[in-house]
């Protein structure tokens, strides 16, 4: 039995990468917001609330994709993919549902959460105001486009990818700028940084929070890489899902 597991582990770069990305990605974010605060130490006093706002978005973020990669899995986990597809559904069609299902997940998710921050720390994230919702129409697109690609990445190569459902969101997180700037990352690696619409999210949520200012160039940014990349994504996902159906992969997705 120890032979089996380490042969699929072997052959499997999810699996493999599962094994030190969590404590790596955990030092890296980390590691940048001790830097960012030991040069700022006035900057949480300055913004109460602050980084549980962030942290309330970024669960945004995590929850649209899983709402979507999960749903998809437990159709593949109950063998239920290809006897969908018999039916006259179409694969646009369950998209849609799966992100409507997101959305119903992500806000009762977070509803006792919110109440909870309000109750016993005074906090409510209502008090960003009416750019809030453009920051969580944008986390909620990236979430999305996020779960095509790897539900695209499943289709291709089998539940041995299913990992990059919980990995990919925290991959990207010390990039994502949530609880400290762009500026504070490398200069190689803020581009990367901005290339993503989270990072100009939480640049948003920051200039309301601190400066409160309303930084709209931000959103702007958001939401036309967002538009890019959801474009991009649902090309892979059709693509990923006509090839799974020509080879009946569908009816066979596994290891």
């Amino acid at each position: 039995m120890v032979l089996r597991y380490w042969y699929l582990l072997r052959h499997s770069v999810p699996r493999q990468l599962d094994l030190f990305y969590w404590p790596a990605v955990n030092v890296i974010l980390w590691g940048f917001l001790s830097q960012f605060l030991a040069g700022n130490s006035s900057f949480v006093a300055r913004a109460g609330g602050v980084l549980l706002a962030g942290m309330f978005l970024w669960d945004v973020l995590s929850r649209s994709q899983l709402g979507v990669s999960v749903g998809f899995l437990e159709e593949v986990w109950s063998r239920n993919l290809g006897h969908m597809f018999v039916s006259p559904l179409r694969a646009h069609e369950w998209l849609v549902s799966l992100m409507l299902v997101s959305i119903i997940r992500t806000v009762v998710g977070l509803t006792p959460a919110i109440l909870i921050a309000q109750l016993l720390f005074h906090f409510s994230l209502f008090d960003l105001g009416l750019p809030l919702a453009g920051f969580l129409a944008n986390l909620m697109l990236m979430g999305w486009w996020l779960a095509l690609l790897i539900v695209a990445a499943i289709l291709r190569w089998g539940q041995g990818a299913e990992n990059l459902a919980w990995a990919a969101v925290f991959v990207l997180s010390p990039v994502s700028a949530i609880y400290y700037p762009v500026t504070v990352l490398p200069g190689w690696l803020q581009p990367v940084a901005l290339a993503l619409p989270a990072s100009h999210v939480f640049e948003g949520m920051r200039g309301v929070m601190v400066a409160h200012a309303y930084e709209a160039h931000h959103l702007i940014a958001a939401l036309l890489l967002n538009i890019v990349y959801l474009v991009a994504s649902g090309a892979v996902f059709l693509w990923a899902f006509a090839d799974a159906r020509a080879r009946g992969a569908l009816l066979q997705l596994g290891e």
